[in-house]
C-alpha cells in the first residue's frame, strides 16, 4: 500500500479525509506522522494557490505523495468573504468558536434570504515526478443565525446544505462525506490515488 500525505494537522480534518479515501489503497499519513520542515504560510490569493502551495511544499521535503487542501466558507452577503480567511477571520490563533462568532454578528442585519454562502476546498495532489492536479469542490447552502450540532468543526454548527434543514453539524459523518466540499473535491482525486505505484 502506498503511503499518502495529508499535509495537516487537524485532527477532525484527517480524520474526516481518511474515511473519504477509504477504498482508495493508500496508508493516509499527517504532517505530525514525518519529520518537521519549514511550512510556509498561507499567503495565496486563492484556495487553489494555498493548497498547491502547501502540497509542494510537502512533497519537496518528504519524497512522498502529498495531499493538500485549502477550504473554506464563501458568505454571498459578504461577497465570498471570508472565503481563503476563514481559518483565521477572527485573528491569527484559528479559534472555530470566535471566527463563527464574528460571522454571526456581520451576518445579523442580512435578511434571511441573502444568507446563501457555500463551503468551497481546493485539494491538490503532488507527486514525486512534479505532477500536480489540482481539483475543487463546493457546497451550497445558506448560514443560519445560531449554531446548532456538535458533529463536524468550524462553521459547520451555522451551516445547511442545500435541500436539507439539518446544520453540517447534525448529519452523521457518512453523510457529510457524501455531500461536502472536501468528499466532493477529494473523489475527484480517487483515480488519481488509485494509479499511485505500490511498493
Amino acid at each position: 500500500m502506498s503511503k499518502l500525505l495529508v499535509a495537516s494537522r487537524n485532527a477532525k480534518k484527517l480524520t474526516e479525509l481518511r474515511r473519504i479515501l477509504t477504498g482508495a489503497g493508500v496508508e493516509v499519513v499527517g504532517l505530525d506522522d514525518v519529520a518537521p520542515f519549514p511550512e510556509a504560510p498561507e499567503t495565496g490569493a486563492t484556495f487553489e494557490d494555498n493548497a498547491v502551495a502547501k502540497a509542494r511544499d510537502a512533497v519537496a521535503a518528504t519524497g512522498l505523495p502529498t495531499v493538500a487542501d485549502d477550504s473554506g466558507i464563501a458568505v454571498d452577503a459578504l461577497n465570498g468573504m471570508p472565503g481563503v480567511l476563514s481559518a483565521r477571520w477572527a485573528g491569527k490563533a484559528k479559534d472555530d468558536e470566535a471566527n463563527l462568532r464574528l460571522l454571526l454578528e456581520q451576518v445579523a442585519d442580512v435578511p434571511e434570504e441573502r444568507l446563501t454562502a457555500r463551503f468551497v476546498c481546493a485539494s491538490a495532489l503532488a507527486l514525486p515526478d512534479g505532477t500536480e492536479i489540482i481539483v475543487r469542490g463546493e457546497w451550497p447552502g445558506r448560514l443560519t443565525r445560531a449554531p446548532r450540532g456538535t458533529n463536524g468543526f468550524g462553521y459547520d454548527p451555522i451551516f445547511v446544505p442545500d435541500g436539507e434543514t439539518r446544520t453540517s453539524a447534525e448529519l452523521t459523518a457518512e453523510e457529510k462525506d457524501t455531500a461536502s466540499h472536501r468528499g466532493r473535491a477529494l473523489r475527484l482525486l480517487l483515480p488519481h490515488l488509485r494509479a499511485l505505484p505500490r511498493p
